[in-house]
């Protein structure tokens, strides 16, 4: 799994929230655990492959929003159990 962390400006309230939330998942529809924060400024989900960032920012930018950065780490899920 690839986690993608965007920096967003621009969100103000729980309806920026969820129209950041929608652009990334028409743009990239195999996101998963799709979260936006006001507060922290950003967004993030998870996918199984990697994604091409300028098309994600371009639909960020389409909705009136602008997009500082775009990271992609891999991501590993954390277990209950530790070895």
């Amino acid at each position: 799994m690839i986690k993608t962390t965007l920096k967003i400006e621009g969100m103000m309230c729980g309806m920026c929230e969820a129209h950041i939330c929608d652009s990334i998942r028409k743009t990239v529809p195999s996101a998963k655990k799709v979260v936006a924060s006001r507060s922290k400024g950003e967004a993030s989900f998870l996918t199984e492959s990697s994604i091409d960032e300028q098309v994600l920012k371009a639909a960020i930018s389409e909705t009136g929003y602008t997009c500082l950065s775009v990271e992609s780490v891999p991501y590993e899920k954390k277990g209950l159990f530790r070895h």
